[in-house]
This record gives C-alpha cells, sequence and structure tokens, in this order.
C-alpha cells in the first residue's frame, strides 16, 4: 500500500469514526428532547389546567370571578387532550360545571366535579410515569450504543495510532541509518524493508546505487593509496620541517627534517597529543603554543633552534585545515600543519647588512662634521666676504649636510633596533621637557612656513614613565612630518590626553592626510606615501614605532584625506609618590 493510500485510510477512518459518533449521539439527544417536551407540553400542562380549576372551584361561593377562570381552563384543558380515557374525564368535568351554574351552592356537584378532576389528574401523572419509564429506557440504550461505539472508535484509533506512524516512520528510520553509513564510506550497507510501494522502489534504487558505490570505492582503492603514499613521500623529502594533526591535535604525520631538528624519533610523535609532547619536551613546546590559539593572536617571531651545529632561525607557519563536507553549508575543521621555514641564510644576510649600514653610518658621521665645519669657516665674514651666487651654493652644501646628518642618525637608530641593541632606560619623566624640546627642534623650520603650534595639555597629567629622550625623538619627528606636509601660515596642534593608567601625545596637522589604503602601511621601514615630493627616508615613522614599542606603548596614526592627519603614541602615566 503507498504512503498516500496508508493516509488515506487512516485519516478517513478517524473522520468516519467521528462522524458516527456524532451522529449516533446528536440522534438520541433529538429522541429524549421530544420525550421529555412530550411530558411538558401535554400532561405537565394538563395537571396545570386541573389545579387552577381546584382553586376557582373553591372561590366559587366567594368570588364572582371563579366561574370565569374555571371556565378558562376547562376551555384550555378541552384543547390538550392527550392521553386515553382523558377526553372522557374532561366532558363529564364540563356536563358537572354546566349544571353547577345554574345549582352554585350544590355541594353533590362540587363533589362531583373535584372527582373528575382528580380522576384526569392521575390520567396525566399514570401518562407521567409511562413516559418517564420510555425516556429512561431511551436514555440507558443510548449510552449503551454511544459507548459500543466509542469503544469501537477507541480500539481503531488505537490500531491506526500503533501502526500507521510506525509504518511510515520505521523505512524512513533505517533509510537514514543506512544513508549515514554511506555518507561514512560504509558502502557495504544495505537496506531489507518489507513494505511495497513507494518505500519499496526507494529500498531498490538506495541498494542499487550502495552496489555501484562499493564498485566505484573498490575500484579507485589501489590509486587511492598510491596517491597517499605520494603525497607522504612528498612531505618526508621537504627541505623544511612539517609536522601534521588531526582535528584533536594529534600528530599523524612528521618529516625527517622534523624529526633531525627536535632530536626526537617518531614513535615519540605519532598518535600522541600535541600537549603531551610539549610537556617532555622543550622545543616542541615551544613549536606547539600556538595550536590552540586562535589566529590573530598567534606570533609571528622566528623560532630559535639550534641545529646543524649552529643556531639556526625558523619561521614558524601554523594552518588550520577547514573543509566543506559535501552537501553541507558549513565548513568543518579536521586538524592542523606546522611547517617550519628556514630563514638562517636570511637572518645572517640581514645582519651583515645592519652590521655594514652601521658601520657605513658612522664612518659618514666624521667627513660631514667636517663639511658642516667647512660651511661655518666659510660663511664667517672675518676669513673674506661671498657673492650671491656663491652663498648661494653655500646654503645648498649646507642643506645637503644636514639632510645627511639626518639620514646618518637615522641609520644609525635603524641599526639599533634591527640588532636588538636599543636601549631603553625607563623613569619618571616630565611631559613639559619633551614638549619644549620637539618644538625648539623644529621652530625654525616652523617660521620658515608660517606655522604657528598650539598646545593642549590635560592638567592632570604632569609625568609618564618613559625613556625621555626616546620619547623626545618621536615627538619631534611627528613635529617634523606634520611642518613638512602642512601648509603655509597654517597650524599644528600638539594634544596630550589622560587615558585612565596610558597618557597620549598627538599630533594634528592641516595638511594633505593620507588615503586609507596606505594607512597600514606608513609605519612599515622605507615607505613613503607613492607620489609624495617631499623629502624624507621613510625611517623616521619605522624606528618611532620601534621607540615606543620597546617602551610598553603604542602608535597609530587617523587621517581624514584632504583635511590633515593625527599621528599618536601612548605610554604609561606615572603614578605620584604618596
Amino acid at each position: 500500500m503507498k504512503i498516500k493510500t496508508k493516509l488515506t485510510f487512516g485519516v478517513g477512518s478517524l473522520f468516519l469514526m467521528i462522524f458516527l459518533l456524532a451522529a449516533l449521539s446528536g440522534w438520541y439527544v433529538n429522541r429524549l428532547k421530544k420525550d421529555t417536551a412530550n411530558i411538558l407540553t401535554a400532561n405537565y400542562n394538563t395537571l396545570l389546567y386541573a389545579k387552577n380549576m381546584l382553586l376557582a372551584l373553591e372561590e366559587i361561593p366567594v368570588e364572582k370571578t371563579a366561574f370565569k377562570n374555571f371556565e378558562v381552563n376547562l376551555d384550555k384543558q378541552r384543547r390538550n387532550v392527550t392521553e386515553v380515557g382523558e377526553q372522557q374525564t374532561t366532558n363529564a368535568i364540563a356536563e358537572h360545571f354546566l349544571k353547577l351554574r345554574y345549582k352554585p351552592l350544590d355541594i353533590t356537584l362540587i363533589s362531583s366535579i373535584r372527582k373528575d378532576i382528580a380522576l384526569l389528574m392521575e390520567q396525566n401523572m399514570t401518562a407521567i410515569s409511562r413516559k418517564s419509564i420510555v425516556a429512561d429506557r431511551t436514555a440507558e440504550h443510548a449510552i449503551l450504543v454511544i459507548s459500543f461505539a466509542g469503544a469501537l472508535c477507541f480500539i481503531i484509533a488505537f490500531i491506526l495510532l500503533v501502526n500507521l506512524p510506525s509504518n511510515i516512520a520505521d523505512p524512513i528510520a533505517k533509510l537514514t541509518a543506512s544513508i549515514r553509513q554511506i555518507a561514512g564510506q560504509n558502502y557495504k550497507e544495505r537496506i531489507q524493508v518489507q513494505s511495497g510501494g513507494e518505500f519499496a522502489e526507494l529500498v531498490a534504487s538506495f541498494n542499487s546505487m550502495a552496489e555501484k558505490l562499493e564498485e566505484y570505492a573498490e575500484s579507485k582503492l589501489e590509486k587511492i593509496l598510491k596517491e597517499k603514499s605520494r603525497i607522504e613521500s612528498l612531505v618526508d623529502h621537504m627541505h623544511d620541517p612539517v609536522i601534521g594533526f588531526d582535528e584533536e591535535r594529534r600528530v599523524i604525520f612528521v618529516n625527517e627534517e622534523a624529526l633531525r631538528i627536535t632530536n626526537l624519533h617518531k614513535d615519540q610523535l605519532l598518535g600522541r597529543s600535541a600537549l603531551a609532547v610539549s610537556d617532555e619536551n622543550d622545543l616542541a613546546k615551544d613549536i606547539f603554543k600556538d595550536l590552540f590559539l586562535p589566529v590573530e593572536q598567534r606570533e609571528k617571531n622566528a623560532v630559535k633552534i639550534y641545529a646543524d651545529d649552529r643556531e639556526s632561525y625558523f619561521e614558524k607557519d601554523v594552518i588550520d585545515i577547514n573543509v566543506l563536507p559535501t552537501g553541507e553549508l558549513e565548513s568543518k575543521f579536521i586538524g592542523q600543519v606546522v611547517i617550519l621555514k628556514n630563514i638562517t641564510p636570511f637572518k645572517e644576510l640581514d645582519l651583515a647588512k645592519t652590521n655594514f649600514i652601521g658601520t657605513v653610518s658612522h664612518e659618514f658621521k666624521t667627513p660631514i662634521a667636517a663639511i658642516q665645519m667647512g660651511v661655518q669657516l666659510l660663511e664667517n665674514e672675518q676669513i673674506g666676504h661671498l657673492n650671491t651666487e656663491q652663498l648661494t651654493l653655500l646654503n645648498g652644501i649646507k642643506e645637503d649636510s644636514n639632510r645627511l646628518l639626518q639620514i646618518t642618525g637615522e641609520l644609525l637608530n635603524m641599526t639599533q633596533v634591527e640588532s636588538g641593541s636599543i636601549q631603553i632606560n625607563l623613569h619618571t619623566t616630565e611631559i613639559q621637557p619633551i614638549i619644549e624640546y620637539a618644538i625648539m627642534a623644529n621652530q625654525f623650520a616652523a617660521n620658515q612656513k608660517k606655522i604657528h603650534f598650539v598646545i593642549e595639555v590635560d592638567p592632570k597629567v604632569k609625568a609618564i614613565f618613559a625613556d625621555n629622550e626616546k620619547t623626545a625623538w618621536v615627538l619631534t619627528n611627528f613635529l617634523s612630518n606634520a611642518i613638512r606636509y602642512s601648509h603655509e601660515d597654517s597650524v599644528i596642534r600638539i594634544g596630550v590626553e589622560n587615558n585612565e593608567l596610558k597618557t597620549k601625545f598627538i599630533v594634528t596637522d592641516s595638511g594633505q592626510g593620507i588615503e586609507p589604503k596606505y594607512l597600514d602601511k606608513i609605519f612599515a621601514r622605507y615607505f613613503r606615501v607613492p607620489g609624495s615630493k617631499k623629502g624624507g627616508t621613510g625611517l623616521g615613522l619605522s624606528i618611532s614605532k620601534e621607540f615606543i614599542e620597546a617602551q610598553g606603548g603604542e602608535i597609530g596614526v587617523e587621517s581624514d584625506y584632504g583635511a590633515g592627519s593625527s599621528f599618536y603614541f601612548s605610554l604609561r602615566t606615572a603614578i605620584p609618590d604618596n
């Protein structure tokens, strides 16, 4: 039987049972209503009329209207004759009443009328008793029939409730479980369902599909194993150390290069969790510590490992493996891969470059100082007067020597940063001297462009915990850049704000500003905004970033392109001694 037929039969049966119960109940209720109405409309009214006639009969000697009342109720009774013998009794009452009109004080006639009325009441009381018995029988029969019909309907409904859902749901549950088995690559799964209809066709199609999938999987197994061996061989022969983990951070593969640098054996890694290996090996702990962290919290620093009889540097890359299962909407995490790239040669080249730049920059200072001394001597009029062209050349030499000295200083600072030999001397430092030093260092350049400084310092902040020399250098660099990129006759604002435990320095100019796409690169080494015609080496902001972060502070920039920029850095507020 098909699902549609089963549902139609089940729902139709329930509908017919409900209709049958409703029809039976309605029919018996209507019969009971008729029996009750019969008693009320016929016999009860006769009893009422008889009572009224008796009352009127008692009032005849003293009340003139008694005859009229008696006659009215007698007429009503004549129209309400319903029982056997009731007509003869009513006629007798009428005959005696007619005689009573002529002899109103005749006690014999009054007694006869009373007997007739009593007989009339007895006839109706007997009818009421008989009809009540009939109504009781009707009610009992109704209860019996309706109870039987209700029990029959309950049995049928219970059978449908037990069998119909299971007949439909059980094959679906079996099919769902088998589909999960197939999805788990158990292609030997088959369904055995005895029902016919759509399920029989569906089961046949499913089993046919499973057989084809099993055949396909067996035919591809050899190829898959060959591909697996090829991938494992490629991983083993990679020059970079590679370690793979499953979704529970257990090691599932490791190549020879990773075993060599960690000085571990395969059986110490394979099948074991990253936490267990980390507890036994400090190097593994350093390598695996980022596995459990979100991507944004993972460190980017190089890992130093003693390998190849020397200190080597490796760049660690933790790759999360997420796949989108077929037929699903959300990707699923299935594991991680740690790749260590050997960057030792680049580190050595970078160190050599840093030493070379430091040496050359240091050596440049002596000839630059000699050039500046020569320029100062030529500017002295005691030696001799220079003509206009000679003064122009001399000013050009002076500007170039100053620029060379600035570049040399920045290069020396950069070599300190790169070599890690930067010295930070943190102590309580007053804010006002730092601002005054930065303004004094840039006052001449500001005067040439008629730029004014506006200082806005939060009166609550008096001192910071910082290196005053490095902080003054950063603020000086910010002001120098602001002057370089500001228009003539403009204003540069220097603000100091108190932000809980941090003090924030802000330098705001009204220049061209920086395009949003360059904001995240502005602190990169040697970076300059494309199209900028202003001077600069592209090192100042990079060095500023290193100086501030070395003090545990933060540095950043906000810019409204076309309206100016705001460079800022935050350092710890000094807590006054109590």
